[in-house]
């Protein structure tokens, strides 16, 4: 099997909060600062929103795809990913992580299979798999949506 490499290119100017970066993804440019809740700049999105939404991608495409493996019904995934941060400011540590799926076009009659999809995408995601024994990855509420 082999080994996979992937790389992006990023800048900073600032020290601390009143810095601020931006990412180069796939020819896009996404700006990044500290959030203005502690007394950043609060220009794009943050180290946090970005570590929350690497993991959230990861997760969202190893949901949808277990599904269908599953042969549950599924259109399409939704995901609310949520953070928390312990110890700020002095001894900041990312606490939490949560990811709350909304299947649509589902069937609400088999609720527990997809729970049991959801947390079972969890433990598959590898990007999730890289935060697991450091941060507390959680997968909360599952929302099944009939199709319409």
């Amino acid at each position: 099997m082999a080994d996979l490499s992937f790389s992006t290119d990023l800048r900073w100017q600032g020290t601390g909060r009143e810095g601020q970066g931006a990412v180069r993804l796939r020819g896009k440019e996404v700006s990044y600062s500290a959030p203005d809740s502690i007394g950043g700049k609060g220009s794009g999105s943050s180290h946090e929103e970005l570590l929350i939404s690497a993991v959230g991608v990861c997760y969202s495409g190893t949901l949808f795809g277990l599904l269908r493996k599953k042969g549950l019904p599924v259109s399409r995934v939704g995901i609310r990913a949520e953070g928390a941060v312990i110890g700020y400011p002095m001894q900041s540590k990312f606490f939490r992580l949560c990811v709350s799926p909304t299947v649509e076009g589902g069937d609400v009659a088999q609720a527990k299979s997809y729970e049991q999809a959801a947390a079972e995408a969890r433990d598959r995601c590898f990007i999730g798999k890289t935060i697991t024994g450091n941060v507390q990855y959680d997968v909360g509420e599952v929302r099944v949506l009939a199709a319409e």
